[in-house]
């Protein structure tokens, strides 16, 4: 199973030849990552409030076609691993067209949790509610 979040490719992520530049695809990593804490876990929201950081420590994305203005993404994510304080992430970024799917890039992301305290910050527990919300989209759950 995974959590999917839908976008539409607009001019300002393009470049001069017309192909989306590169670095969107790591924004739309994050994007998707917010739209699932939204949905399925916005205690943790509160908890970010609250001195909880999802910090991003490595992301990557591995392309494997152009995209242009207006082409239909659809972002799948997934729990890949989960290690002490770590989550990884795993991306597909599917192209919609004339009702076929087309595989475009894959990426991944690794999140520490950490927590605030004064002016640093010190690796913390992953929220039990961000667990529970994720372990439906965990790859052994597939």
């Amino acid at each position: 199973m995974h959590f999917e979040h839908r976008h539409v490719v607009g001019f300002e992520e393009t470049n001069l030849v017309g192909n989306v530049y590169y670095v969107n695809h790591l924004r739309w990593q994050g994007r998707c990552r917010e739209m699932f804490l939204h949905h399925h876990a916005p205690e943790i929201l509160d908890d970010l409030k609250q001195g909880l950081a999802l910090a991003t420590v490595r992301c990557s994305c591995d392309y494997f076609a152009e995209l242009e203005a207006f082409d239909t993404i659809v972002l799948r994510m997934r729990l890949g691993e989960v290690v002490q304080n770590r989550l990884t992430l795993l991306f597909d970024y599917i192209r919609e067209k004339d009702g076929a799917e087309e595989l475009i890039a894959r990426g991944e992301q690794q999140i520490a949790c950490m927590r605030r305290q004064g002016d640093r910050t010190v690796p913390t527990a992953i929220p039990a509610a961000l667990r529970e919300a994720l372990a439906p989209y965990a790859e052994a759950a597939q």
